[in-house]
């Protein structure tokens, strides 16, 4: 294992630990702070169409905001995880018209738009564990969305990376990896940060 792949390792756990401290009021206060600053950002604001996600766990919690997101009338695409750790997309109905998989997490029942569909968001919310004041996002290490991120840049759209964080884990360095693609913004129950690049 690389230096830098051994000091994303040992930050992931680390902020895992602290999540797992969380007590479910904290969780509850953080998810309905994100559910009313969420038009905060501009993009969102003027976002016809938000790619976002169902929270699981100890994440901040999206369920207030992804529904705040749907009931302004801002379409919102939810993930559907492959076999191959890639993103589908579909459109959030509601969450009645969410369904439990295998593995833990909530997914929309709807109709596969397709990896692609995430290029027609002009905002796209981003799980992750930390991102420090450059961009750099941490993710879990699965790759799902980096693949996103790199399929962003391969169509030529651009639309404002949001990763959606406890305000503790807007840190000073994320260690960086080539494969690494920078946010624009982190969304805390704090407020909105932005990122110069």
């Amino acid at each position: 294992m690389s230096k830098i792949r051994a000091a994303k390792a040992e930050l992931r756990a680390r902020l895992l630990r602290t999540r797992r401290g969380l007590t479910s009021d904290e969780l509850r206060a953080a998810g309905a702070a994100l559910a009313t600053s969420v038009r905060e950002l501009p993009s969102l604001a003027a976002a016809t169409t938000v790619a976002a996600y169902v929270s699981t766990g100890t994440e901040p919690d999206t369920h207030p905001m992804i529904d705040a997101l749907r009931e302004s009338g801002t379409r919102v695409l939810l993930p559907v995880l492959l076999p191959d750790n890639d993103l589908d997309w579909a459109e959030y109905d509601g969450r009645a018209a969410l369904e439990a998989t295998p593995r833990g997490l909530l997914e929309p029942a709807g109709a596969h738009l397709g990896p692609l569909a995430v290029a027609e968001a002009q905002a796209v919310l981003l799980p992750g564990l930390a991102v420090d004041r450059q961009g750099v996002r941490l993710g879990r290490g699965g790759g799902s969305y980096d693949r996103v991120l790199a399929r962003l840049a391969a169509t030529g759209t651009h639309p404002a990376l949001v990763v959606v964080l406890y305000a503790h884990e807007v840190v000073e360095t994320v260690p960086k990896e080539p494969h690494d693609h920078l946010v624009d913004a982190a969304m805390t129950p704090n407020g909105v940060q932005h990122f110069i690049r």
